[in-house]
């Protein structure tokens, strides 16, 4: 399927690794211009290097003026914006009870405040052209808490309220507005998650993936591409009455419709 994205421009934050450089990948081979981005500017550089009109911008989200610094190099490299995915590193796991207001309010800055200024400063241009695609790169938490990770719980619903309401406001603009939710996916974040808990629990962190996948109908932990996929038609012109909504790529392990 020609998915209708060949020559826009999509920025990708947190590209640099995981389900962002999958996501960036993924939308690459279908034609459009990227804007990979992360803190390990080497790798930025290398990824947009293997693919086609990219470029890479090293940047800090969570550092003062790193979304407008980012927006700047994004614009300035290859023009007005067309497809913004958000994405982030997760907060350190945490229960409730362990959390104090000040890590509750370092989490609700990295995973909505700064991506309320991106969308801020690409909004406009999409509400002037009538064509615009916002994904975030989320977590099954928005839906169903995921037991020790209370921070990215929090943080990651606030951006999920807030892109719900923004999609209600641009829906008859052309601009579209998602999150996608990723279950257990094998990158690093989920192997640090594991021997995270190996390590509390004194497991073998071969025996806690393995209880992990036993979790999961589909019985293994999905892989970027299959993410990245399905990112990528979310972003593309024929998801365009798909807005204000959530999607899961999960396997199968929320146990919902």
């Amino acid at each position: 399927m020609d998915l209708g994205i060949a020559g826009r421009t999509a920025l990708v934050c947190a590209s640099t690794g995981g389900l962002g450089e999958a996501t960036a990948r993924a939308l690459a081979a279908e034609g459009a211009r990227v804007v990979v981005s992360g803190r390990r500017g080497e790798r930025a550089r290398a990824i947009a290097d293997e693919l086609p009109g990219a470029v890479g911008v090293e940047v800090d989200l969570t550092a003062p003026g790193g979304a407008e610094r980012l927006l700047e190099e994004a614009q300035d490299a290859l023009g007005p914006i067309d497809v913004l995915v958000l994405n982030g590193p997760g907060p350190r796991p945490a229960s409730a009870s362990e959390i104090d207001p000040e890590a509750t309010a370092e989490a609700v800055q990295n995973l909505l405040l700064v991506h309320q200024k991106l969308v801020g400063g690409v909004l406009p241009g999409m509400r002037e052209r009538r064509w615009g695609r916002i994904l975030a790169i989320a977590s099954s938490g928005v839906e169903a808490p995921i037991p020790n990770l209370a921070l990215s719980n929090i943080g990651r619903s606030a951006l999920a309220a807030y892109l719900k309401s923004l999609s209600i406001d641009v829906a008859d603009e052309g601009v579209t507005a998602n999150l996608l939710l990723p279950g257990r996916i094998a990158t690093d974040r989920l192997s640090s998650l594991d021997s995270a808990t190996a390590e509390r629990e004194r497991l073998p962190v071969e025996e806690v993936r393995a209880r992990g996948e036993a979790a999961i109908p589909a019985k293994r932990y999905g892989q970027p591409a299959e993410f990245g996929a399905t990112a990528a038609f979310l972003c593309s012109a024929h998801a365009s009455y798909i807005t204000g909504t959530a999607i899961r790529c999960d396997g199968g392990l929320v146990p919902t419709l």
